[in-house]
């Protein structure tokens, strides 16, 4: 199962956390794991490539971990990021409970 964290601190997204495969297909052919995995190094590019700012990312296997710190959190093109990233989330895992949760985190 794949989990999906967002943080939030005072309506201000700071970043998000993805753990873990999906599980419903075998490795390389999980379709469902490629879009999260997608749409999670989508962020990534779209802060530090686009939005060109600091920010504290951690990839390794089956994880993924992107934050910025919270001055830089407020800046619109991140919160736009995080908030489509989000909403695209939510769009790929419809009636996909049994392989990935979401979740917003106050922090």
């Amino acid at each position: 199962m794949t989990k999906i964290k967002f943080y939030k601190k005072n309506n201000i997204y700071l970043g998000f956390e993805v753990k873990g495969h999906t599980g419903k297909a075998d490795f390389g052919e999980d379709i469902l794991c490629a879009e999260l995995s997608t749409i999670a190094q989508l962020a990534v590019v779209g802060v530090k490539e686009v939005a060109k700012k600091e920010c504290f990312c951690l990839i390794s296997d089956g994880y993924l971990k992107l934050t910025v710190d919270q001055k830089l959190a407020s800046d619109e093109k991140i919160q736009f990021l995080f908030e489509t990233c989000l909403e695209s989330f939510k769009s790929v895992i419809i009636d996909e409970e049994k392989f990935v949760k979401l979740e917003v985190e106050n922090v």
